[in-house]
């Protein structure tokens, strides 16, 4: 490997040979794109204000993506490339490097996107973001181009399973009765996360957790439509982005931070609360605001 990593060392130093304060902010707001925070943003607005049925799906496979993601860069261990080369760090990021989780989720999201609408502009909006988040970790020194290629692979791959199980899945989840589909939602991100237990899996699984406890209540208890004139869903969203950021922040303020007693219980219940929102507790607002209707 250590002759990939050279090589990959030295493609980076040639592109950065033109870096500089503009074109690094350029690259770090394309990086913004696949990190958490980011899609914090954008798959509430798609539960909320385009198709909560759909954002659901969308949801649940962006979440499992990184859980694959950990296991994947835990099992490999590879450096990143400033670990080798100090000089070409350009951003902050921690853990392993194989595969890019940005790479990786960049197909997924925007495959999944692109799929949806079936409009061929779209796909090459996507295939393009996808290509630029890659090339932006490259840029910023934080992967190897092997590590960006893996990730898109494996995004790939969780892509191609998406569409091609997502209408069995789909049909079989609506026969379930709701405490079937309440006891799936608990069951299975709570097994996966004992499977792998860590910080990142713990986040993405407590959100899976809260997020698929939320859902089939919502459809049973407060089903809402996504439509509505556009000022409707720009309140809409406003509103539960400004109380999904007081939880988000809130909660990392007053849990337990790192390293002290509970941490890791809490991190879940932490998460599990604020998918719980997303799918929940936003929607029941939302009527009570008349900012949604029924379905």
């Amino acid at each position: 490997m250590e002759a990939i990593w050279q090589w990959g060392l030295d493609l980076i130093r040639t592109i950065q040979l033109v870096h500089g304060p503009a074109l690094d902010a350029i690259f770090k707001a394309i990086t913004f794109m696949g990190e958490e925070e980011f899609f914090l943003i954008l798959l509430p607005l798609v539960f909320w204000c385009v198709d909560f049925a759909w954002g659901t799906r969308l949801a649940f496979v962006y979440l499992f993506s990184p859980y694959v993601n950990t296991v994947f860069k835990d099992l490999f261990a590879h450096p990143r490339p400033f670990e080798l080369d100090p000089a070409v760090k350009l951003h902050d990021v921690r853990g392993y490097g194989l595969p890019s989780g940005h790479a990786q989720s960049a197909v997924v999201v925007w495959g999944i996107i692109a799929a949806r609408f079936h409009k061929a502009w779209l796909w090459v909006v996507a295939i393009l973001l996808m290509v630029l988040i890659g090339f932006s970790r490259v840029y910023l020194g934080v992967h190897f181009p092997t590590d960006v290629l893996g990730g898109w692979v494996v995004g790939a791959v969780l892509l191609a399973s998406y569409l091609a199980l997502d209408p069995r899945i789909e049909t079989w989840l609506k026969r379930m009765g709701l405490s079937v589909q309440l006891a799936l939602a608990v069951a299975v991100p709570l097994v996966l996360l004992l499977l792998y237990p860590s910080n990142d899996t713990a986040s993405a699984m407590a959100v899976m957790m809260g997020m698929g406890v939320g859902v089939a209540l919502t459809r049973q208890v407060v089903p809402f439509s996504t439509g509505g004139p556009l000022w409707q869903r720009a309140v809409r969203f406003l509103v539960g982005a400004i109380v999904l950021l007081a939880l988000y922040l809130g909660f990392k303020l007053t849990f337990p931070g790192e390293g002290e007693p509970l941490y890791f219980v809490m991190r879940v219940v932490r998460y599990a609360l604020v998918g719980l929102w997303v799918a929940l507790g936003a929607p029941w607002l939302f009527r009570r605001l008349r900012l949604a209707s029924s379905e």
